[in-house]
C-alpha cells in the first residue's frame, strides 16, 4: 500500500503532483469542495482513482489541523480493490432504506470492509448504520466491518456535502467498498467526556427527536444546563453532549449531540436515534480525559491488528471535541501518532457523527463527540 497526501490551501494551491492511486478520499470545506476548478485539479492528478469525501468542520493530515483546506489522501492498495456505491436522502426517514441500498449494491467475493461517508443534516445516523448492518452484519452476511461518518459544516449547521466521482451535493451518501483476503482493519471509538448530573429516563421522542425528559421539555432542561451557553444552541449544545443508555443496564451508552431545536414544538434533533424509555445523563468536558480518550481509540485499533503495522489510518472525530480542545485540538491527534508511530499516513476530519463497532463489542453503531480511527495494513 502506497499512501500520498495533497493540501489545497488558498496561499499555496496543491501541495502536490500526484501519483497513480486506486482510491482518493477528499475532506475540505464545503464550498471548497464545491468549487469545479479546484476538484477538476484534484482529479486530473488522480485521473484513474475513485473519489469519495465529504465537507468538514476542520481537517486531518499527519498530527496538524486544517480549517478551509481541501486534503486528498490517495491510497494505492497493492492486492485490495475498491467499488462505489451512492444513494440520495430527502430526510431522515430514509436512512434505513440508504444504509440497505448502499450494502447491497456493495455485497461480493472478498468485501473486507465498507467506508461510509454521509450527509450531516439530513440522515439520521442511527438508522442508516441499522440499514448497513442489516445486510453486512448479523442476519446479513455478517463477515464486513463498517466505520465512516457524518459530513460537518464547522460550527453552522447550514448545509454538508458529499461526493463520490461527481460534483459535491447535500442529501447524498456513499459509500466504498473494499475487496481483499490480504486487507486487515483495525478501530477503536472512545470518548473521554465525563457524566454530571442524575439519570433521567426519555418519556417522549420519535426517532432522533426528542421532546421530554422525565415528563418535563426536553429543551428547557438543556437550557437549564447550559445556562448562558443556551443562546447559542445548537453549536453550544456540542459543549454538552448526552450519554444515552438505550436498554438494559449492562449495554455500552453512546452519545448524542445536537443538531438543531425547534423553539415552537420544544424538541431537539439528535445525530442519531434517542429511543423513549433510554437513560440518559449530561456531560462536559475533560480536556486531559479527551486526549487519553484518543489514544486509547488509537491502541485499540492497533489491538485488531494483531502485531501488524498500520499503514493508514483514518481518523474521524466530533466537531464538539474540537470546540472544546480549542487550541489544545491538536494534541489529540498528536496522540494517536505518538501511539501508532510515524510508520502510518494519518487522515480524516471533524465530524457531525462517527461511525463505528464498539471498541469491545464489536456492535457497530453511531457515536458522536468520539474519536473514532479506522486502521488499515496490507500483507
Amino acid at each position: 500500500m502506497h499512501v500520498e497526501q495533497n493540501v489545497w490551501t488558498a496561499q499555496g494551491g496543491w501541495s502536490g503532483n500526484g501519483s497513480p492511486a486506486k482510491l482518493v478520499l477528499a475532506f475540505g470545506a464545503g464550498r471548497l469542495l464545491r468549487d469545479k476548478e479546484i476538484m477538476d485539479q484534484a482529479r486530473a492528478m488522480y485521473p484513474d482513482a475513485l473519489f469519495a469525501g465529504c465537507s468538514t468542520s476542520g481537517e486531518i493530515v499527519g498530527d496538524r489541523v486544517l480549517d478551509d483546506s481541501v486534503i486528498l489522501t490517495a491510497v494505492d492498495f497493492e492486492h485490495a480493490q475498491v467499488k462505489g456505491a451512492r444513494t440520495t436522502v430527502a430526510g431522515p426517514g430514509e436512512s434505513f432504506r440508504a444504509g440497505q441500498e448502499l450494502a447491497g449494491e456493495l455485497v461480493g467475493e472478498d468485501l473486507a470492509h465498507v467506508l461510509v461517508l454521509s450527509d450531516g443534516l439530513l440522515v439520521n445516523g442511527s438508522e442508516l448504520v441499522k440499514g448497513l448492518m442489516n445486510v453486512l452484519g448479523e442476519g446479513g452476511i455478517g463477515r464486513v466491518s463498517v466505520t465512516g461518518g457524518l459530513a460537518g459544516d464547522s460550527d453552522r449547521f447550514a448545509e454538508t456535502v458529499t461526493l463520490l466521482d461527481s460534483d459535491a451535493e447535500s442529501g447524498l451518501v456513499v459509500a466504498v467498498g473494499l475487496y481483499s483476503t490480504k486487507l486487515k482493519v483495525g478501530y477503536g471509538s472512545l470518548g473521554g467526556w465525563d457524566p454530571f448530573g442524575p439519570e433521567r429516563v426519555v418519556t417522549r421522542s420519535s426517532g432522533n427527536v426528542l421532546y421530554e425528559v422525565d415528563g418535563k421539555s426536553a429543551l428547557e432542561l438543556y437550557k437549564t444546563y447550559l445556562g448562558k451557553h443556551a443562546e447559542g444552541l445548537p453549536s453550544t449544545g456540542l459543549l454538552f453532549p448526552l450519554s444515552l443508555r438505550p436498554g438494559e443496564r449492562y449495554e455500552e451508552p453512546v452519545v448524542r449531540t445536537i443538531l438543531s431545536v425547534d423553539e415552537e414544538n420544544q424538541s431537539m434533533t439528535f445525530a442519531g436515534d434517542v429511543p423513549q424509555g433510554s437513560v440518559v445523563r449530561f456531560m462536559k468536558a475533560n480536556l486531559d480525559r479527551l486526549v487519553n480518550g484518543a489514544m486509547d481509540a488509537a491502541s485499540a485499533g492497533l489491538k485488531a491488528l494483531d502485531g501488524r503495522e498500520p499503514e493508514l489510518a483514518l481518523l474521524i472525530s466530533c466537531v464538539g471535541r474540537k470546540l472544546v480542545l480549542g487550541q489544545r485540538v491538536e494534541e489529540e491527534v498528536e496522540g494517536v501518532r505518538e501511539v501508532l508511530g510515524t510508520g502510518a499516513a494519518q487522515a480524516g476530519f471533524y465530524s457531525y457523527g462517527e461511525i463505528s463497532p464498539f471498541t469491545a463489542s464489536g456492535k457497530c453503531r453511531l457515536h458522536n463527540q468520539t474519536m473514532t480511527i479506522t486502521l488499515f495494513s496490507e500483507e
